[in-house]
């Protein structure tokens, strides 16, 4: 009998012990949304810049997880990547490639990935300096822009 009820309190103990831990991971997440938006053009790509869509990333600890979905491009999509910019707006460098996945004619599909970043890649995140820019056959130096805002 003393067994029984000595597996029933560490059982109830385990079950406290991962609620916790639950608990203290959500409370550890913070959620950022991207609208994904035409691109301005640079005076060497073509004026013809349509298309739009959203993503959503997860910071929990260092990892960041993005995912999203876009449409409607005037030409078919190339590659995906999070950016990091001087200031909220300005564009800047390649930081990682996200995995792009072309539906149809490739003028919409998803993006994802999930990145370790950095202690200051995280300051710059928190600071609205991240953003993803989706290229495209006939946008090459950025089709969609969005950055990763609260």
């Amino acid at each position: 009998m003393k067994l029984k009820k000595w597996s029933l309190l560490v059982l109830a103990l385990g079950v406290c012990v991962l609620c916790s831990g639950l608990s203290v991971q959500a409370q550890n997440e913070e959620k950022f949304k991207i609208r994904l938006f035409s691109a301005p053009p640079l005076q060497t790509q073509a004026a013809n810049v349509v298309g739009g869509g959203s993503a959503s990333a997860v910071l929990t600890g260092k990892k960041l997880s993005i995912t999203g979905t876009f449409d409607k491009l005037a030409s078919p999509a190339t590659a995906a990547n999070l950016r990091l910019g001087p200031v909220t707006g300005v564009r800047g460098n390649s930081l990682f490639d996200l995995t792009l996945s072309k539906t149809g004619t490739g003028i919409s599909g998803t993006i994802a990935g999930t990145f370790d970043l950095s202690p200051d890649q995280v300051d710059a995140l928190k600071k609205g300096k991240l953003y993803v820019q989706i290229q495209s056959e006939g946008m090459p130096n950025g089709h969609l822009l969005g950055w990763l805002l609260k």
